[in-house]
Parts: C-alpha cells; sequence; structure tokens
C-alpha cells in the first residue's frame, strides 16, 4: 500500500485493501486512520471521505482497489491542568511520596479530549499539592483511574519515586482494589469469578465489551446482601480495565444498578432516585512506595448510594 500527504499532513490518498473489501465506507476510513466510529462517520457525512472522487454514504460497501481520499481534521491540542477548586473532592492521606483522595460523583481523574468538567487532578493542583511529573501533561501522577460517574478512594503519585513504583505495584496486579456495587437481581453463584477480555464496543462508541481478542480482564466477587430486586456485591478487580466491573456485570445480566448505559432498568434507577451506576471504590490497599509498609484506605458510601440502600431495604 502506498499513500502520499498533502501539506499539513491532513490528507491522505491510498487504495483500499483487500482485507477491507465490502465493508461500510465508516468502518473502512475508521480502521484504516485509527478513527473511532463517530468520527469517520462525521467525515464521510462532511464530504471529507471520497472514493474514487465521489462523495458516498457511510453505508457504501468499498471495493479492493478503489481509491480513497481522507481529509483527516487537525490533530486535538493535548488537554491541560487548570487548578480548580472540586466540591467534596476529600484528601484522605497526604505525605511526600503520594496523596489519597475520595473521588466525588461527576469528577474525571484527569483532563481529557471533551470533558470539560472538574478532575481529580485540577482540585488537587487547586490546594495546593504537586504531583509527580511522569507520564502525560493531562494525567501527570495518576497511575489509576476511576470512572467520571465512580466514586470512591483514589492515589495519585506526587514524588517520582512513588510514580515509577505504582504503576508497577498495578501492573502486577500487587495493588488490591475492592469495589462494592449493587447488581441488578440475584447472582448465581453467590460468590464467583468473572474471567472475560474486554476491549472497545465493536459498534458504539464510549461503551467497551466482552470481545473474543480482547484484553485479559477478571472481577471476583462475592454476594453481601440480598434484597428483593438487587444484590449488593463485594468486587475485587485483578485486572484493572476501563468499565471492567460495568462490563462484567452487564455480560452476566446483572447489570449495576442505575447503570443505563450498559442495560440497567430506568425505572428501578428512579425509584432508588440513582442518575448514576451504584458502584464505589470502596477499598484500596498496597505497599506505600518508600516505606514498604502495607497501607489500606476506606472510603464510605456517598449521600446518594446510601440513600438507594435504604429504599432497597425498605
Amino acid at each position: 500500500m502506498t499513500a502520499t500527504f498533502a501539506a499539513g499532513g491532513d490528507h491522505r490518498s491510498l487504495p483500499v485493501p483487500d482485507g477491507l473489501d465490502g465493508m461500510r465506507l465508516d468502518q473502512a476510513v475508521a480502521r484504516l486512520f485509527g478513527l473511532s466510529r463517530t468520527a469517520a462517520a462525521a467525515l464521510v457525512d462532511d464530504g471529507a471521505a471520497l472514493v474514487d472522487g465521489a462523495v458516498r454514504p457511510n453505508s457504501h460497501k468499498v471495493r479492493a482497489g478503489s481509491w480513497l481520499e481522507v481529509t483527516l481534521p487537525p490533530p486535538a491540542t493535548a488537554p491541560v491542568v487548570v487548578p480548580q477548586a472540586v466540591p467534596g473532592l476529600r484528601v484522605v492521606h497526604a505525605d511526600d511520596d503520594i496523596v489519597v483522595v475520595d473521588k466525588p460523583v461527576g469528577v474525571a481523574a484527569h483532563p481529557s479530549p471533551g470533558w470539560t468538567g472538574p478532575t481529580v487532578i485540577g482540585g488537587l493542583a487547586a490546594i495546593g499539592h504537586t504531583i509527580a511529573t511522569s507520564g502525560a501533561a493531562e494525567r501527570q501522577g495518576v497511575v489509576h483511574r476511576l470512572d467520571v460517574g465512580t466514586t470512591g478512594v483514589m492515589v495519585v503519585a506526587k514524588s517520582e519515586q512513588a510514580y515509577s513504583v505504582l504503576k508497577r505495584a498495578f501492573k502486577c496486579r500487587e495493588v488490591e482494589k475492592r469495589y462494592h456495587a449493587v447488581v441488578q437481581g440475584h447472582l448465581d453463584p453467590l460468590r464467583g469469578t468473572v474471567d472475560a477480555p474486554i476491549d472497545r464496543h465493536p459498534h458504539h462508541d464510549y461503551r467497551w465489551a466482552v470481545v473474543s481478542g480482547g484484553k485479559p480482564s477478571i472481577t471476583h466477587y462475592d454476594t453481601i446482601e440480598a434484597f428483593p430486586s438487587a444484590s449488593l456485591v463485594d468486587v475485587r478487580l485483578e485486572t484493572g480495565r476501563t468499565h471492567q466491573i460495568r462490563v462484567h456485570f452487564s455480560t452476566l445480566r446483572h447489570p449495576c444498578v442505575g447503570d443505563l448505559t450498559y442495560g440497567a432498568d430506568p425505572t428501578l434507577a428512579a425509584r432508588l432516585k440513582l442518575d448514576r451506576q451504584w458502584l464505589h471504590a470502596r477499598e484500596l490497599s498496597f505497599q506505600h512506595p518508600r516505606t514498604g509498609d502495607e497501607v489500606r484506605f476506606v472510603s464510605d458510601y456517598p449521600d446518594d448510594l446510601g440513600r438507594a440502600l435504604d429504599l432497597l431495604r425498605d
């Protein structure tokens, strides 16, 4: 395959490879240029993807050898950390090497394209915490993340040594991460393990799914309390994939209560006054990166999750 690039590197012209013969145009553009399906479809709709010099719809089936011309948008600038006070962000522990926070709902771990809301990193900067400079500029010091809609305990590295040691500990599965989740229905068995690979959803942006050939993903769970319509479970993650708990329980047909993205019952969510998934990072245990001592941090349920539990028990 050959490709030519116009000035600025945003215009590309190349033949459709044999492996994409018969594929939808938007899918082919996404595969060839590493774009999301949504971004590729937008390019096609804007007339920025031509097949043999002609504008075609997203549903057009490309043929091997056809000439594809695509004008890509300029690369997005990297998000920057803006110090911003974050209401509800609580520092559980801080020393020269780490800062452990209790993250409220609606807060991202770090800046990212398209996110304009508060972040843990911005909140820490606003109260004077200096974070390790290792890692990409927008997520320096971040060694693990919680979803915007997930609350609970999270550690950030302040020193370069801590960043290196903690990144390795997370990678080698030496950190114990325990979550509490309320899932729909009753799990059978009440205690078990989900071992199913996860990758991006093949058809829906911003969602993940159990996919053959995905990254290994292992979730252990144990039922704590059962209610007529749901169960409170203790969850231990052996791996840390994006949306792992949400995807695995959805795959079991027991999605987290309130998690409408992954198939939860909206009627039950409304009855429990939940506008996000019932999922909380309850406990984090690891060896301190400088002293080597075992440290353990626990987070209480926030008000909305506690209220939902009370309603389930009534």
